[in-house]
């Protein structure tokens, strides 16, 4: 249940930005936003023809701790709002953009964040907007995927990763953590005897152990190495991505922003000095997802700002931001 302690609505008058003009071709993102408080109203009903989109926040870092990782990520909802504020409106005035706030996790508690996560992507995906959650650690994937999964009744629900490490961990002592989502996702789907449908683009061997590669293969899991981006491995790619849709009724489509090469992502848990580049071939692929249609539910995990440099962190995953908002509304983004 969404309660006053793990739940903040985001202040009213907290968009600001550069201000152009009001003519429409002049606007940017704050002066378009609404900002919705999910324990007072229902989120506005859209009229025939509108899309929504529902910023969602998830100020929590606490899996990263348990997964011994470097605290700071639960600022990251704040940093990314702070660059997409300034963005410039190409959507229509039919596509609706909503601040809903952030969910939080006090005293520690993260299977109780993930559990109101869950049920506040839930209320999103009733109203008929679609969820853009922004991170927070890797953590977030279990509570927004159970949210979609919950929302998707008998529709088969697939989850596709950009990520260099599997997130497929056995929970350790202290319970759920950033690295274990995707475990937690199978045991659900064994549970209820549903297929586990989990495409991981981007892995590194350097970056898990035998066992997570063990487990990966135990339970199904399709990847693809980062080495098919860096070798611009466009058919193994396209082909894993597009078989993958072909299986599923609808997404959960995830970024770890330590995918990415430090120097374009310095501000995560754990850098990756060999990560895949944010562009070209990364680019087509997000897109070829976006625009199947099948995008449930989208979020940016990771992003820690008291470790980015010159915000590079929080510029790319705001980009990234732009080019869901973008896919979403029928807009090119480029």
């Amino acid at each position: 249940m969404i309660t006053k302690e793990s739940y903040q609505p985001t202040v009213a008058g907290s968009w600001t930005g550069r201000i152009d003009g009001t003519d429409p071709d002049l606007l940017r993102w704050h002066q378009v936003i609404t900002v919705t408080d999910l324990l007072q109203s229902p989120l506005p009903a859209l009229q025939p023809g509108q899309k929504g989109i529902a910023l969602l926040g998830f100020a929590c870092d606490e899996g990263v701790r348990r997964n011994k990782g470097r605290a700071g990520a639960a600022k990251g909802p704040a940093a990314i709002r702070k660059v997409i504020a300034n963005f410039p409106v190409h959507f229509s005035t039919q596509t609706i953009l909503l601040d809903a706030g952030d969910i939080l996790c006090p005293n520690g508690e993260l299977e109780n964040a993930q559990l109101v996560l869950s049920e506040a992507v839930n209320a999103i995906l009733t109203a008929g907007y679609l969820p853009l959650l922004l991170g927070g650690g890797h953590e977030i994937t279990y509570g927004h995927a159970s949210g979609i999964r919950r929302f998707a009744g008998k529709q088969s629900v697939g989850y596709i990763n950009f990520d260099a490490h599997f997130d497929i961990r056995v929970p350790g002592a202290e319970g759920a953590s950033s690295g274990t989502g995707f475990w937690q996702l199978a045991q659900d789907a064994k549970q209820s005897g549903t297929p586990f449908h989990y495409l991981a683009l981007g892995i590194q061997k350097n970056g898990n152990t035998r066992q997570l590669f063990n487990i990966a293969g135990e339970e199904e899991a399709t990847y693809v190495s980062a080495d098919a981006f860096h070798l611009q491995d466009k058919d193994t790619l396209f082909a894993a991505i597009q078989h993958f849709l072909s299986q599923v009724d609808k997404v959960y489509l995830t970024t770890c922003l330590d995918v990415f090469a430090a120097p374009f992502a310095p501000g995560v848990s754990a850098t990756a000095y060999n990560g895949i580049m944010p562009g070209g071939l990364f680019l087509q692929c997000f897109r070829k997802i976006l625009e199947s249609g099948k995008v449930a539910g989208a979020d940016i995990a990771e992003l820690n700002p008291s470790l980015d440099t010159d915000n590079r962190t929080a510029k790319l995953a705001a980009a990234l931001v732009f080019e869901i908002v973008m896919a979403y509304s029928g807009e090119e983004a480029f």
